[in-house]
């Protein structure tokens, strides 16, 4: 059992959910169980988060922000195979320390029915679809020609990103074949 008598903080009640749903799963994040494994009382819990729901979504965001935390080379935004191989390696990464993160935020949220929870997943999608179009845009390497009206960057991202949730479906984290993809089809 986690116990940290020090965790009043928010950003220690959402490293020890992390941690909680690292060992136990989703389902030992609760108010009580955060609160015993933080060391604190239900109370301190309520003065972050007014309900379960809140304090599972602020887990679910600090999670993908683990995952998905800015590289120490920034030169992985500059060119698209390497964004992707980045990529594959932090939702391997993900699918280490959290399994089952990905499958779960995503039912668990649309099974609830939360209008919060389909936003922040929603919000989070787009965010990795706007760095994809983003690197697409500044990419060097991309041929002038490569994009259209017919076919943008924005849909080619969300063929890319619709591949990288199949990989996490699959767990099968080699890029290869979609990096040849991007060779074959804008390079």
């Amino acid at each position: 059992m986690l116990t940290n008598p020090m965790a009043t903080s928010k950003a220690d009640i959402l490293k020890t959910s992390r941690e909680l749903i690292q060992q136990n799963g989703w389902a030992a994040v609760n108010i009580r169980a955060v609160a015993a494994a933080c060391g604190v009382s239900v109370g301190c819990i309520y003065n972050y988060f007014g309900s379960k729901t809140e304090l599972v979504s602020a887990a679910v965001e600090s999670i993908w922000n683990d995952i998905f935390h800015h590289p120490e080379d920034e030169a992985v935004f500059q060119d698209t195979l390497s964004c992707i191989r980045w990529m594959y390696r932090q939702m391997e990464y993900g699918c280490q320390q959290y399994p089952g993160f990905f499958t779960h935020h995503a039912l668990g949220f649309v099974q609830q029915g939360t209008d919060d929870g389909k936003q922040q997943m929603r919000q989070t999608w787009q965010h990795i679809l706007d760095a994809l179009c983003n690197v697409l845009r500044h990419d060097a390497k991309v041929r002038p020609d490569a994009f259209t009206e017919q076919f943008t960057p924005e849909q080619f991202a969300g063929i890319l990103f619709s591949l990288m949730l199949s990989a996490v479906v699959q767990q099968n984290f080699d890029p290869s074949a979609v990096l040849e993809i991007v060779r074959r089809t804008i390079y």
